[in-house]
């Protein structure tokens, strides 16, 4: 089944790489208590996730505060090491928390996941975007195969 608007996040494990190394960060300890602009990119490094959709994210970062974004999320089926390299190479600074769903079990349980085999990729995320308050979706953006539109940050200035 896959998430829709009114429904809670699944409990999920994350990672995230701090100045003491990988650190482990829960669903509730993401979005509890805030209002959360998440995106979600089928990797690291690819050419429309680096040269659209996380710029896109960092760009309108200011533009997001101001209409009541508490924090910007990005996640990806990558490992920890591999979005820490990516946050560096896109200087997401402390703009954007880059978030490793390494094993794809937090896309598995909201019913999100792409079968990226055909490209060497194995199991991944749609490219999607979310408005999440308080751990409930208020906004969902799931892209059609190929797409980049309605996940952007500048769509969703647009539903704020």
């Amino acid at each position: 089944m896959t998430i829709k608007v009114g429904d809670k996040l699944p409990e999920a494990t994350f990672t995230t790489m701090t100045a003491e190394g990988p650190r482990p960060m829960t669903t509730a300890e993401v979005f509890g208590g805030k209002k959360v602009a998440l995106f979600a990119v089928p990797g690291a490094f690819t050419p429309t996730c680096s040269a659209k959709h996380l710029p896109g994210f960092v760009n309108n970062f200011d533009a997001l505060k101001s209409k009541g974004i508490d924090r910007v999320v990005c996640v990806s089926v990558n490992d920890v090491f591999v979005m820490s390299a990516w946050g560096k190479d896109q200087k997401v600074g402390d703009k954007v928390l880059m978030l490793a769903d390494g094993n794809g079990a937090f896309v598995k349980a909201l019913g999100l996941e792409l079968d990226a085999k055909g490209f060497g990729m194995g199991t991944r995320s749609q490219r999607y975007s979310m408005i999440v308050d308080n751990g409930v979706v208020k906004q969902l953006n799931v892209e059609a195969g190929g797409e980049f539109k309605v996940s952007s940050a500048e769509h969703m200035l647009g539903q704020l």
